[in-house]
């Protein structure tokens, strides 16, 4: 057994649905108790020194003891490319992206890369990701090794494409439907990896590919499916001209059998009526990339009309067209994109969607993202003074939000004191 010290923060509530005090469960003098890889208890310091004399303390005195941060959409193999300059999507696709992912053809490549990935992703407190590879099985195996090395938890894909994409980058319909199967028995569900099945976006997959992925969701309905919808009004153009008998983008999904329970869609910036509807009555997860959507210039996610309606909402950096590896960066981009829209996120909801909302949208809240007793022992201490600046700040500040407040827009990597993964401590 051991005792974790410090403030605590986790949440039995959803912030946008319950006041802050009402969701958010904070505790400035108290313990989590890990045994196991599992949070065994959850109350005051007092209380669990009490109860459990024997056990090895870690005392973090007033730094803050949180669920570790949940990445719901990123691409690892974009990690050499990240704030590259000067491009919109699929420009950016076409410069950038592809000639990197074409690397990872090569095994060492990839293992170095993936490496390089989660070293950068623990070093800022993220203990779960969830990430497209390239078309090549090498890039999935190299992802589930390096993940499975250092015990997180990840959840990742084979990314298909067969059409709209350099020929050292595409298969076929058949080719992704048998890879993606082999690698889903391959590393599904051994240890705490899951696999995604992952067409790119609708551009980039004939009707044919997109028909057998769909096939395979309905054959492997533990896995979730990722992908990405509206990002840049030039590529729902694009959509429309490839596939004019569809109603819109979500139609292209729905038609092919890939949409559901388990979908997860990034980006979802320029929904229409309809597609919000369709949405939330089938249950499916948006997931917010701020710092990708303002670096690209794709546009301003509605998150306070999605959050009211009720939407699975999920927070992620989108490495590499995201511009940080950081989930406080990605937290402050949210804030920033929001007020755009005239909405000032609470902290409180800044936080919850970088843990516990990440984890509903990938349907993991039973394991991750919470301090509850049972969940899996993921957790990341934040140093709430990182700074000269954060301090001082901090320090003026009148309530636990106020003092946590300048971490979210001003912290990164300085601020992650120590990661604990299952259980223990791996930065």
């Amino acid at each position: 057994m051991k005792l974790l010290l410090g403030q605590t923060l986790t949440f039995g509530e959803n912030p946008f649905e319950a006041p802050a005090e009402v969701a958010a469960h904070h505790e400035t003098r108290g313990a989590v108790a890990i045994r196991g890889g599992l949070i065994a208890d959850l109350g005051t310091a007092d209380d669990l020194r009490a109860r459990y004399p024997k056990a090895e303390i870690a005392d973090y005195g007033e730094a803050l003891i949180s669920p570790g941060f949940i990445d719901a959409h990123a691409h690892y193999p974009q990690t050499a490319i990240i704030a590259s300059w000067g491009k919109r999507l699929i420009d950016w696709l076409n410069t950038y992206t592809f000639p990197e992912e074409a690397r990872l053809v090569d095994a060492a490549y990839a293992h170095d890369i993936a490496g390089r990935y989660f070293d950068l992703t623990l070093a800022n407190g993220t203990t779960t990701t969830t990430s497209f590879c390239t078309i090549h099985k090498t890039s999935v195996d190299a992802y589930f090794d390096e993940a499975q090395k250092r015990g997180i938890r990840a959840l990742g894909g084979k990314t298909c494409m067969d059409r709209n994409a350099p020929k050292n980058l595409m298969d076929t319909a058949q080719s992704a439907y048998d890879d993606s199967k082999a690698l889903l028995e391959k590393w599904h569900r051994v240890d705490r990896l899951s696999y995604v099945i992952t067409p790119r976006f609708a551009p980039t997959s004939t009707p044919e590919q997109l028909a057998v992925l769909g096939a395979l969701w309905g054959e492997n309905p533990t896995c979730l499916m990722q992908t990405h919808i509206s990002e840049q009004v030039e590529e729902i153009d694009w959509v429309a001209d490839l596939f004019p008998k569809a109603r819109d983008y979500l139609d292209v999904y729905d038609g092919f059998g890939l949409t559901g329970p388990g979908a997860l869609l990034g980006h979802a910036i320029h929904l229409t009526p309809r597609e919000r509807a369709a949405i939330r009555e089938r249950d499916m997860s948006l997931v917010h990339c701020p710092t990708s959507n303002t670096f690209i210039g794709s546009g301003l996610f509605d998150m306070a009309g999605l959050a009211q309606d009720g939407h699975r909402i999920g927070l992620a950096t989108d490495t590499g067209g995201g511009s940080s590896f950081s989930m406080l960066r990605t937290m402050a981009a949210a804030y920033e994109v929001a007020q755009l829209s005239g909405h000032a996120l609470h902290p409180a909801q800044l936080w919850y969607l970088a843990t516990m909302g990440s984890a509903r949208a990938l349907r993991l809240d039973d394991k991750i993202g919470t301090l509850t007793p049972g969940s899996e022992a993921d957790l990341t201490i934040i140093d709430l003074a990182s700074t000269p600046a954060i301090s001082q700040r901090a320090a003026g500040a009148e309530t636990f939000w106020e003092a946590l407040f300048p971490t979210i827009m001003m912290g990164d990597d300085r601020a992650i004191r120590d990661v604990w993964v299952g259980g223990k401590l791996r930065v």
